[in-house]
């Protein structure tokens, strides 16, 4: 029988062990803070849902949630900075279509959301507003396109590049028939600043970012990207009121990390994340902003996302988006 030496064994004995070291790091987790990274400034509406969702799941987990903001490139910054860390289920990301979107427009050999993130839960959603400076001559839709027409690409638009509200405006521009020019942000609040500073004439926006600004009548909404009209604003019409069919552009968000966090985390962080959602703080911050809640577990996720990659990149096609 062939001899075995001491380091050999040694080797064999903590192969033996690895399997039930990870599962007893799976039991135990989480043991110390979870961190949500957000693409977006602060204020914007992933860093909304961040915090809700920080905040409620943290005592459901029994840890804190800590919030962290990393803009830039449309959130593809933070996406590729969880992508590339560890596995543990310890740094997280809160994605919007705006990751999906960047995948389309700039496509990154070095960075992939299907190969390098795993789909944890879809979370919620909040309507796109279409406002203008109250200042304008714009009072409609009709308005607005007849402006654009009248001048072409003199009309400016006050965009986060690569968001939901950019594919939206070139979404309108495209079924409208008109041609205006994108002005580039790093996040929504920036957009509705220059906006009501009358520097930008629209924006396609969350709800959750200008509500406060309708109400106080610093914004004139025009209409909602929606179906059907949003709770949070029962007064404005939908795009396909004012005779775009079709137009549902809600902006949704969702809970991912690295791919290849352990199956056993995933399911721990997706039973938790809706049960946050849903508890009645939550609902009540969240609905007054215009979110509507989502319940979708990780696999469910991963469909949703394709579904939209597979839309999304049609309108950037057309749009001539693509790099």
């Amino acid at each position: 029988m062939p001899q075995i030496d001491r380091r050999t064994l040694s080797v064999i004995g903590l192969a033996a062990m690895l399997p039930a070291h990870f599962a007893l790091a799976e039991d135990a987790y989480p043991s110390r803070p979870i961190h949500v990274i957000v693409g977006f400034t602060p204020g914007a509406a992933a860093d909304i849902t961040a915090r809700v969702l920080g905040e409620s799941m943290g005592p459901i987990l029994g840890r804190q949630i800590v919030v962290e903001n990393k803009p830039g490139a449309g959130s593809s910054i933070a996406a590729a900075y969880v992508g590339h860390e560890s596995k543990d289920g310890y740094t997280l990301f809160l994605a919007t279509l705006s990751i999906i979107v960047n995948q389309i427009i700039n496509p990154n050999p070095s960075f992939d959301v299907t190969r390098d993130l795993a789909p944890i839960a879809l979370l919620a959603s909040v309507p796109v507003v279409l406002v203008v400076n109250p200042d304008s001559d714009v009072h409609s839709v009709a308005d607005l396109i007849a402006l654009a027409k009248s001048k072409p690409g003199q009309a400016l638009h006050a965009t986060v590049v690569g968001s939901l509200p950019h594919l939206a405006s070139e979404l309108f521009a495209q079924r409208a028939g008109i041609r205006w020019t994108q002005v580039p942000y790093q996040g929504s609040p920036q957009t509705v600043t220059d906006v009501i500073a009358g520097r930008a004439l629209a924006t396609f926006s969350p709800a959750s970012t200008v509500i406060g600004q309708i109400g106080a009548g610093k914004l004139r909404p025009l209409a909602t990207a929606t179906h059907i009209r949003s709770h949070a604003l029962p007064g404005v019409p939908t795009l396909e009121e004012e005779g775009m069919p079709d137009f549902d552009t809600s902006l949704w968000f969702g809970l991912l990390g690295p791919a290849g966090t352990p199956r056993p985390i995933i399911d721990k962080l997706a039973d938790a994340a809706p049960k946050a959602m849903q508890t009645p703080k939550a609902q009540e911050a969240l609905r007054k902003q215009g979110f509507e809640p989502l319940n979708g577990g990780p696999d469910e996720f991963a469909a949703y996302i394709r579904r939209e990659t597979a839309r999304w990149s049609e309108v950037a096609q057309a749009a001539g988006l693509r790099s």
